[in-house]
């Protein structure tokens, strides 16, 4: 279930509030445009930003627009594992394929508050665990050691890679034979190729088709092929990241009339410099 190409999926906002007309429109988007997976609720989505009660109908109206056509994966993590425990289990209540649970952020638990925390949702909610390792945004770094020992849990099945580190990577998949997703659309392919088995990409919001191409390119093991898509997006992957997530890749399908681009403080619009070169990049792509 859990390879290909999956989006991180941004939320939109018109006026303050989430937009679900056009969180439909891009359910509808994403699927034509043949993407594995669709990913609620995590860092591209600005969960920290949104109420719980938002976060929970989010993840319902993507589980409801989806239809069954692809999984949902809802991001359910937070730095309170009772508060992970109840977000995960609303997941699961509304028919969510799986939950994607970041580290704990600002509290920097050891490896065993790691291990723990996973393992009580795990525990308690009868739903598919993906592990999201990013330690520039939560201050903490999983162990491979820990995640092979995570993995020993029937419902814990992979982990989100997004420490950009080919090393870990490699470790984790010497210690267990866990699902591994990158977590850094310019990495997939790395990644891929010591046996990744796809990215919750944040670009393909914008271009679902072009980065699932990508990963089923690799997934034949045509290295080719993938690695001309590679070189070709390497641009745009980059591009996105060139401020916070999601400040660009919002930015960029507001430019392509995809999205208002509304954000949330603390983010903030992008600024002047980086918004001329981004929409410089677009157009060179034919995407605007």
């Amino acid at each position: 279930m859990f390879q290909g190409a999956m989006t991180a999926m941004i939320t939109p906002f018109r006026n303050g509030r989430v937009d679900y007309a056009r969180l439909s429109a891009h359910v509808e988007f994403q699927i034509k445009g043949g993407i594995d997976g669709l990913v609620p609720m995590g860092t591209t989505g600005e969960s920290p930003t949104l109420s719980h009660e938002e976060h929970r109908e989010v993840i319902e109206h993507v589980v409801k627009a989806a239809r069954g056509r692809v999984p949902v994966i809802a991001g359910t993590g937070s730095n309170s594992t009772a508060e992970a425990l109840e977000l995960t289990a609303h997941a699961a209540s509304v028919g969510a394929a799986a939950a994607l649970m970041v580290n704990p952020y600002y509290n920097k638990p050891t490896q065993e508050g790691l291990y723990r925390h996973f393992m009580a949702v795990a525990d308690e909610v009868d739903i598919p665990i993906i592990l999201y390792n990013i330690p520039g945004r939560t201050g903490i770094t999983m162990s491979p050691q820990t995640v092979a020992r995570l993995h020993g849990h029937k419902n814990i099945v992979a982990i989100k890679e997004a420490t950009g580190s080919l090393d870990m990577a490699s470790e984790i998949a010497s210690l267990c034979g866990i699902t591994i997703l990158s977590g850094d659309d310019s990495l997939t392919l790395p990644l891929m190729s010591v046996g990744a088995k796809g990215v919750i990409s944040v670009l393909s919001n914008l271009i679902p088709r072009r980065v699932k191409a990508l990963t089923k390119a690799a997934l034949a093991r045509d290295y080719a092929a993938a690695r001309k898509l590679h070189i070709e997006l390497f641009p745009l992957f980059k591009g996105m990241f060139v401020e916070t997530n999601p400040i660009p890749i919002k930015t960029a399908m507001a430019m392509a009339k995809m999205d208002s681009g509304e954000l949330r403080l603390p983010l903030c619009e992008l600024s002047k410099a980086n918004a001329d070169g981004l929409r410089k990049l677009l157009r060179s792509y034919k995407l605007i």
